[in-house]
């Protein structure tokens, strides 16, 4: 939305300067107004957490002053959004978790309803943000069997789960929903990322090639074939030969828009007609034809011989041979299992209709499971001849994505096609999820933005935010405050350790110093801090997609405040009078020296980068020399 807001029309691909209608200064300003947001957010939420004034300031303080926080607000990316409503989360559970003891107030709807607004505006920014909603529901099951265990009145807590669920989960799904409303409102015109969506949303883009084409399907026409099952792509040959098996061309699926995706059909040998002077002819259900490879000419064909490369119990499928050739193994028949437009009749149509391809000889049917082919294979999608006739399956399901036929009129799909936004929500989502999927690191090309989830809260390897880093240009580095960073790692990773500690004096009678209420207030606060700082952190060992720096950043956040609330509580119990103050303030100071050594690199620097000495606190820092040939 800011985009558009901008003047940017969707032409630019943020590759070079940016054109002069592209309002490039306010969509800078928007992110860094994210960025800004954050301490504030700080300030309320430790205020939420019972945390004292002043200790409320150094948590705030401790946002404003990390340079990897300072240097993301400065780039036109999510991650400062993402930031900023996973602090409006945090901060609206921490007043909701204050107001508990006003259930139904007019106050706890409020804190609520806020929960709700933020947990939906945090997903629709990325995908890391349903962590955040992992959070905010365990806190919500933990608050739910707490209730249940004080034997609470089963109709006070049947109350409190409803409102939670409008709340927590209606009112989020509604604005993850209508965030996708607004983008398929804006983004209505077609596009390089058009081949992920299927063959049906693309016709109803605005200047989508696919828009506009013949709709019934006739022999000799020009068609691109695509695979119903989510991930598989377009039917795909090339020059390449399997290395084993038949030997013969390789038949994959391909999820890109390549001219080896396209496929002359034809009538199977001995059944010719003139395709210049006899009318066109429609492909009808129950035809058996030949499909010719348009750039190789070799024909769509398999063999009992041959079992699949990969998959078990199938066939392999090749590219073999020529139009004309007597060879039953290159005869296919159409069998028609759905139609999706109102013109219901025999006839093969483009887009609207799925089919199966049965081969004749054999019975089975070709089919695309999204199971990849090794490095010989480039990685493609393996295509076989299944044996286990699921005619309805969506991997031997195959539509029509695209018709050229000079001698049959085009027709607008836009009007044939119906699509609803439930369709096209549920889609998209799967298309970025396998698109999500797909990020996956290869150790050979390991570069100098890559790294592990274990490197990130020790700062092992900060990263280079531009390719050039050469005199004149202007270079970034997302290093952190080493300070904070690091104090805030220790602090989080010894606090299991602290909870044990006080477990144990606890089941030995040891008397504890606290103040009234004080203890539930601490325990109430440090594990919405520390839980937040787990649940954003520690799914990333479990990921395989390629990482960055920058996903640590929401747990920084968490990190950040449960060390200013852990040096509180410090404070409070062990130190007395003006020192506690003192100590407060050398942490302030301390801080905001280090951010100030950093900042030439946090704001842009243009110099020779060996101009800014004694900056590399590690020896994996890349600051002065890559590790990686990039």
């Amino acid at each position: 939305m800011v985009e558009v807001l901008a003047g940017h029309n969707g032409t630019f691909e943020f590759k070079g300067p940016y054109p002069d209608y592209v309002n490039y200064k306010f969509m800078r300003q928007f992110t860094a107004m994210f960025g800004i947001g954050l301490v504030p957010l700080a300030y309320v939420a430790c205020h939420q957490l019972n945390m004292s004034r002043r200790a409320c300031v150094l948590a705030a303080c401790f946002v404003l002053l990390d340079n990897a926080l300072c240097v993301m607000s400065r780039f036109i990316l999510l991650d400062e959004s993402l930031l900023f409503f996973t602090a409006a989360t945090l901060c609206s559970v921490a007043g909701l978790q204050n107001a508990r003891h006003q259930a139904f107030s007019r106050t706890w709807w409020r804190w609520l309803l806020l929960t709700g607004a933020s947990l939906g505006l945090v997903a629709s920014c990325k995908w890391v943000g349903f962590l955040t909603i992992a959070l905010v529901g365990l806190y919500t099951i933990g608050e739910l069997f707490t209730m249940y265990t004080e034997c609470v009145a089963v109709r006070t807590v049947a109350r409190h789960f409803m409102a939670r669920v409008l709340c927590l989960i209606a009112i989020p799904f509604l604005i993850y929903a209508a965030c996708f409303k607004m983008h398929f409102m804006v983004l209505n015109r077609s596009g390089s990322g058009d081949a992920r969506m299927p063959p049906a949303f693309q016709a109803s883009l605005k200047g989508s090639p696919l828009g506009k084409q013949p709709f019934t399907v006739m022999y000799d026409s020009q068609l691109t074939l695509r695979s119903m099952h989510a991930g598989s792509g377009m039917l795909h040959s090339h020059a390449h030969r399997f290395p084993e098996g038949s030997g013969q061309q390789q038949i994959t699926c391909y999820g890109h828009k390549d001219s080896n995706n396209e496929w002359i059909i034809a009538r199977p040998r001995g059944v010719g007609f003139n395709n210049t002077a006899d009318p066109p002819v429609p492909v009808r259900h129950g035809d058996v034809v030949n499909l010719m490879h348009q750039q190789t000419k070799a024909v769509l064909h398999a063999h009992r011989a041959f079992a699949a490369p990969v998959t078990a119990g199938a066939y392999e499928v090749t590219a073999y041979g020529r139009l004309g050739w007597k060879d039953r193994n290159n005869d296919w028949r159409v069998e028609i299992v759905r139609e999706q437009s109102r013109i219901v009749n025999s006839e093969l149509h483009a887009i609207t209709t799925q089919f199966n391809l049965r081969h004749v000889p054999t019975g089975c049917l070709l089919s695309a499971e999204a199971v990849r082919l090794p490095s010989w294979g480039f990685g493609q999608t393996e295509v076989t001849c299944s044996r286990q006739n699921a005619s309805g399956a969506a991997t031997s399901l195959w539509v029509v994505e695209k018709h050229v036929n000079s001698r049959v009129p085009k027709t607008d799909m836009r009007k044939l096609v119906k699509r609803s936004f439930v369709e096209d929500f549920v889609e998209l989502n799967l298309a970025m999820a396998r698109s999500n999927n797909a990020l996956v690191p290869d150790r050979d090309k390991h570069n100098h933005l890559e790294s592990d989830a274990w490197s990130w809260p020790f700062l092992v390897y900060p990263m280079r935010l531009l390719g050039s880093w050469k005199e004149g240009d202007i270079k970034y580095y997302e290093v952190g405050n080493p300070l904070l960073w690091w104090s805030s790692a220790l602090c989080c990773l010894l606090f299991p350790l602290q909870l044990l500690f006080h477990f144990a004096r606890k089941q030995r009678g040891v008397p504890a110093q606290w103040a009234p209420g004080e203890e539930l207030h601490y325990w109430n606060g440090a594990k919405l801090l520390w839980g937040g700082w787990a649940l954003h952190y520690l799914p990333f060992f479990l990921f395989g997609r390629v990482l960055y720096l920058h996903h640590y950043l929401p747990s920084l956040y968490f990190a950040l405040l449960l060390l200013a609330f852990e040096i509180d509580y410090f404070c409070r119990h062990v130190l007395r009078g003006r020192l506690q103050n003192v100590v407060l303030a050398l942490w302030a100071v301390g801080a905001l020296a280090v951010f100030c050594w950093f900042a030439p690199l946090t704001f842009g620097y243009s110099g020779a980068i060996e101009e800014l000495k004694y900056r590399k606190w590690l020896p994996t820092w890349n600051i002065y020399e890559d590790r990686h040939v990039m």
